[in-house]
């Protein structure tokens, strides 16, 4: 969610039960405008942040003109000091997608691997290599599992230019009430996956430049999207049942969107059992 307007976005998301303290967000709104200077961000969103044993990391992302290009992702224990995280691999995140368990809240905590298959550490880690992973490698694979999965943004919001780079749609006045509590009205703000493999005839209908990622309709497993109306019937939320704790918050016919994650990093499995 916007750095700027995020006191009042997340009372938009307190339904959830999640949220910060009053100091926590007075230190944070004004840490996250620091960090805009002092980065040159064009913008900073508050990610959320993942609830340790002993700690939490507080995360930011930082965008630049392009909104399609990668995020710049820093962490935060207290509010105040940021650290930047680099990029995701692709191999980080295939290791840390074979752990479980709670964070501890020490970037410097080491995992060490029990009972991985001999498949697995010959595909994940070189001859010779000790199978471990730092938390703080594990925190940024996690974002970006938690980003692919479930960041999401509304139908509209972006746009894509002929050459390629995607920026905030000016034009863009919110979803009517209607379209706000459909699922297809919102997208991954990802690489899309499903888009690609629909016919020229499905792609008849689509504007290239705004329907150029993929709904959330199509979504596996199917209904693990939780719909609610909230605030009086005046704010459209959604809430992730794979990655318990992502809350989208969307006010109709106004431009007030966004996302946060309040939660410990850990992904739904037995989500496929309970619906």
């Amino acid at each position: 969610m916007e750095a700027r307007s995020l006191p009042a976005a997340l009372e938009l998301v307190a339904g959830s039960g999640a949220g910060l303290s009053p100091e926590k967000r007075a230190v944070l709104g004004a840490s996250l405008l620091l960090l805009q200077r002092d980065y040159r961000f064009e913008r900073v969103w508050f990610w959320g942040c993942i609830q340790g044993v002993r700690g939490a990391y507080y995360i930011a992302e930082g965008l630049g003109p392009d909104r399609a290009a990668p995020r710049s992702r820093l962490y935060s224990l207290n509010c105040v000091e940021w650290s930047l995280l680099p990029p995701a691999a692709e191999e980080v995140v295939a290791r840390a997608g074979l752990l479980q368990g709670r964070f501890q809240g020490d970037p410097s905590f080491e995992y060490l691997y029990a009972g991985i298959s001999a498949e697995d550490a010959e595909r994940l880690f070189e001859d010779g290599e000790q199978p471990v992973i730092k938390e703080e490698a594990r925190l940024i694979a996690t974002i970006e599992l938690i980003d692919r999965a479930v960041g999401i943004v509304p139908r509209g919001a972006f746009v894509k230019t002929p050459l390629g780079s995607v920026h905030e749609n000016r034009n863009f006045e919110g979803l009517s009430l209607t379209e706000a509590k459909k699922l297809s009205s919102y997208f991954h703000f990802t690489e899309p996956v499903n888009l690609k493999n629909k016919t020229l005839l499905e792609k008849a209908d689509l504007d290239p430049s705004t329907d150029f990622l993929d709904s959330l309709e199509h979504d596996i497993p199917q209904g693990s999207w939780a719909v609610q109306l909230e605030k009086g019937g005046t704010v459209v939320v959604l809430r992730s049942l794979l990655w318990l704790g992502l809350t989208f918050y969307h006010v109709p016919v106004t431009k007030q969107y966004g996302y946060v994650y309040f939660g410990t990093g850990e992904k739904n499995l037995d989500l496929p059992f309970m619906l």
